[in-house]
């Protein structure tokens, strides 16, 4: 079932059920007021019949009055109106002449005024029996008082007909509306979804035309385009990150390649071909360096990796690290200082955390000045630890795409300071991963502070 007739069926099924309800509400108010009705023309009768009816010790006295001889009393077809009185022993005194033969159902011990519903010689009517009580409200007998239900039940029947023929129509009618005007409603859910269909990779910057009014359909449109961005973005990410990945490793490839190249043009001496290896094998770390972190962003950004926190005392964690770091600050003289009290503790993953600060302390050292300083400071008031240089720093324009993966602030790629990019891109999420909120200082020719705040 297509959605808009679904809107339409469950519009109509509400229909229906509140519709039953109002007619049922209807035909029991005018149920009930026809009777009402009846039963008050049935007091006024009993009113004006009381005025001659007497009781005197146990005989019932009845006085001659007009009511007697009027039409109502002695016709039985047109609105007749029918009284019978009985005696304490069930004995008809009295009775119109309208009644014939017949004689109305009663309730000698009844003690009160009561109404119910009977039929005389086919015909229904409405009764009301009234106890007659003499001068000590001793009951001496009972007045009965008839009226016919013929046009009431015409008109009850006729408003049952009505409702029960009305009923299907209405829902019929109900259904077709509904079915019409959620056509109307959708038409813009058709348009966003022929829209939609046409956004594919070769055509990621169409958007979907956003409605003037700002309801439902406007927020899913605008959602969509969202959505659609968030995808664009993603798409010109992951090109890019290709076309880099591909010139990272083209690079060094190319490298090995050429120099493969000049070694079998002609015979050298042993040392050129000495020389000439070692570049290979410094071409070789340089892929087994990316690839290795290229594993480290696909398990990141897979889900692999999880952060297994634990309490981590960081003076002697920092200390045994620095043992690491020693032989590459050697090579360009820098000193790296590790200012941590010994009782400092922080909360995180290890193998995540020795992986963060292994390329920030790395690069601290590689964009370092020669016989410069690194310096690990721990914050026990901020909870952050700083890793601070004195290096060549980065500039303003740079800052904000650090964090991007292959972003390099030097411009040539064949830039003396080897790298590719990934480093700090793994730092970030890597932080991420662990909640960890990482933040950058720098000036040119000044250094550069990375810090990473731990939460508690």
């Amino acid at each position: 079932m297509k959605f808009k007739n679904r809107i339409a069926l469950f519009n109509t099924i509400a229909t229906a059920v509140i519709t039953a309800l109002v007619f049922i509400v209807i035909y029991a108010v005018v149920n009930k007021t026809a009777y009402s009705h009846l039963d008050d023309d049935i007091l006024l009768e009993k009113e004006e019949v009381f005025k001659y009816i007497k009781g005197f010790k146990d005989e019932i006295i009845i006085h001659n009055f007009p009511e007697w001889d009027e039409v109502e009393h002695k016709e039985v077809n047109v609105n007749p109106t029918f009284l019978q009185i009985v005696d304490a022993q069930g004995t008809v005194v009295f009775h119109s002449e309208n009644l014939l033969n017949d004689q109305f159902l009663f309730s000698p011990n009844n003690q009160q005024e009561k109404f119910y519903d009977s039929e005389l010689t086919g015909q229904k009517i409405r009764l009301g029996q009234f106890p007659i009580k003499n001068e000590k409200g001793k009951i001496i007998g009972q007045l009965t008082i008839a009226v016919s239900q013929k046009e009431l039940f015409v008109i009850l029947n006729n408003l049952l007909v009505v409702l029960l023929i009305s009923f299907p129509i209405m829902l019929i009618v109900q259904y077709v509306a509904s079915s019409f005007a959620a056509s109307k409603a959708i038409r813009p859910v058709h348009q966003l979804i022929k829209t939609a269909s046409g956004i594919s990779g070769s055509n990621m910057n169409t958007r979907l035309t956003l409605p003037t009014r700002r309801d439902e359909l406007y927020e899913l449109a605008n959602t969509i385009n969202e959505l659609v961005i968030r995808i664009e973005k993603s798409m010109k990410q992951q090109k890019q990150f290709t076309g880099d990945a591909s010139h990272e490793i083209r690079t060094p490839l190319a490298a090995i390649r050429g120099t493969l190249e000049v070694l079998i043009r002609k015979q050298r001496e042993p040392e050129f071909y000495e020389d000439k290896i070692r570049d290979i094998i410094n071409q070789v770390d340089r892929l087994d360096t990316l690839l290795d972190q290229l594993l480290h962003l696909a398990r990141i950004e897979s889900g692999v990796i999880f952060a297994n926190k634990e309490s981590i005392l960081l003076l002697p964690f920092l200390t045994e690290l620095t043992k690491k770091w020693i032989p590459v600050a050697d090579l360009k003289n820098i000193k790296i200082h590790v200012e941590t009290p010994i009782e400092a503790t922080i909360f995180a993953d290890k193998m995540c955390l020795e992986l963060i600060l292994d390329n920030l302390v790395t690069n601290a050292i590689k964009y370092g000045n020669f016989n410069g300083h690194v310096f690990l400071i721990w914050n026990a008031a901020l909870k952050t630890l700083s890793v601070k240089d004195d290096g060549i720093g980065i500039s303003d324009e740079h800052l904000p795409n650090i964090f991007d993966n292959f972003y390099r602030t030097d411009e040539s790629r064949s830039s003396s300071i080897q790298g590719n990019g990934l480093g700090l891109s793994i730092v970030k999420k890597l932080a991420e991963l662990q909640h960890i909120k990482i933040d950058v200082k720098s000036q040119l020719e000044k250094g550069s502070i990375f810090t990473l705040q731990f939460t508690t």
